[in-house]
């Protein structure tokens, strides 16, 4: 309970560092008289991707609903664990795609989906595919599709205002543009920077999250550790193509979908798999769920 709160803290501390940003570069665009124009975007924004998370993540990777008959051990492993978790079962789809991944979308456990690949599925042992979907079904019991729309929402936002100031001036000539042309142009760099940073700091609090509380819920730690290995080398074999729809869903995934290299890494919205794994091995170890 204590890390929890720590996190739930930690997350609060990041939402309010967006604000900071957000209000500090509105309030250059003309004395700060638009920013009411950018704050009503964020709330509609945020509010589209908090209603519409499930289809949209659906849609962008050409799942469809599968039967218990076409899915009976992805079935039986989600009723058993929404039934341990007293919650209700989520809608099943799986994505006829060969890259081995998983998420889970959906604004609530009432209306919430679990989507798998058909390379997961290929990819994994039921022991495995357990572990895999008992993290997922914790990233829809602990609220982080709410969490990761508004986090994606803000970030766009301080990206959009960053844009207006360097394309508008700031709100006027230069005696009255407290940054000047070059500052602008870094804040038109920095701002887009620190707003994907921010973002991927929660998204790697919550998989942590997932990781240790999908771990508890099947007690079986080294089942997600196992998992989270083959998936490492699967979607590094297999990588999902970069698009803006797969873009814009990526960070629900349990790993990594894109070939992060380089630099690519420093902005991923996954923690390293080697931390992961870790963290679930010393979980095992000092919890005493080694088998």
């Amino acid at each position: 309970m204590g890390r929890k709160y720590f996190n739930g803290l930690k997350t609060t501390g990041l939402f309010v560092l967006l604000w900071v940003v957000m209000l500090t570069l509105g309030s250059l665009i003309g004395g700060g008289q638009y920013l009411w124009m950018f704050a009503l975007f964020s709330v509609f924004g945020t509010a589209f991707g908090y209603w519409n998370s499930a289809s949209l993540a659906i849609r962008a990777m050409h799942a469809r609903p599968v039967t218990e008959v076409e899915q009976p051990a992805m079935y039986r492993i989600v009723r058993d664990l929404s039934r341990e978790a007293n919650q209700p079962m989520p809608q099943l789809y799986v994505s006829p795609t060969a890259a081995p991944n998983a998420f889970a979308t959906g604004r609530n456990p009432q209306n919430s989906a679990v989507c798998c690949t058909e390379g997961i599925l290929q990819l994994l042992d039921e022991r495995e595919l357990r572990g895999v979907l008992g993290h997922e079904l914790m990233h829809v019991y602990n609220r982080d599709i709410l969490i990761g729309s508004v986090a994606a929402a803000f970030a766009g936002m301080i990206t959009a205002v960053a844009q207006m100031m360097f394309f508008f001036g700031g709100g006027g000539n230069n005696r009255e543009n407290p940054l000047g042309i070059f500052g602008l142009l870094a804040m038109l760099i920095l701002a887009p920077i620190a707003a994907s940073l921010i973002r991927m700091a929660i998204s790697r609090t919550r998989e942590y999250d997932a990781d240790e509380d999908g771990a508890t819920l099947t007690g079986d730690p080294l089942a997600l550790a196992s998992a989270l290995r083959k998936l490492e080398t699967g979607t590094r074999a297999r990588p999902l193509k970069d698009t803006p729809q797969l873009e814009n869903v990526s960070h629900m995934m349990i790993a990594n979908p894109f070939r992060g290299e380089g630099l690519a890494n420093l902005f991923a919205t996954h923690p390293p798999m080697d931390q992961r794994i870790a963290r679930l091995e010393e979980m095992a170890r000092s919890r005493g769920y080694l088998r």
